[in-house]
């Protein structure tokens, strides 16, 4: 088997055991799921920056840059979205309704 043939199977097989984990999780866990993949992304994020740092090659230099701005917009995004759910947790004092009842 060629090189590209192993690679791709172990990302085709990687692919359905993610999807397979993903569907599983209940929804009361999806929240610190959520944050655990914030996580990891701020390391992902962090390896970027140290590989595109130390390469002298143009085409590796771009596909690093474009790598460093989509792990930062998904990880930043992971945040806002983890925020918004436990937001939506947060006991409201009857002073703060905006129904104008309280």
């Amino acid at each position: 088997m060629s090189e590209p043939v192993v690679w791709l199977t172990i990302f085709v097989l990687s692919v359905f055991v993610g999807v397979e984990v993903i569907a599983k999780v209940s929804s009361t866990l999806h929240t610190p799921l959520m944050s655990g993949a914030n996580a990891i992304h701020g390391v992902i994020l962090l390896g970027a920056v140290i590989v595109t740092g130390a390469t002298d090659n143009t085409v590796a230099l771009v596909v690093g840059l474009v790598a460093i701005v989509l792990a930062a917009v998904n990880m930043v995004g992971g945040f806002v979205v983890t925020d918004r759910m436990l937001q939506m947790f947060v006991r409201r004092r009857p002073s703060d309704r905006q129904d104008g009842r309280g």
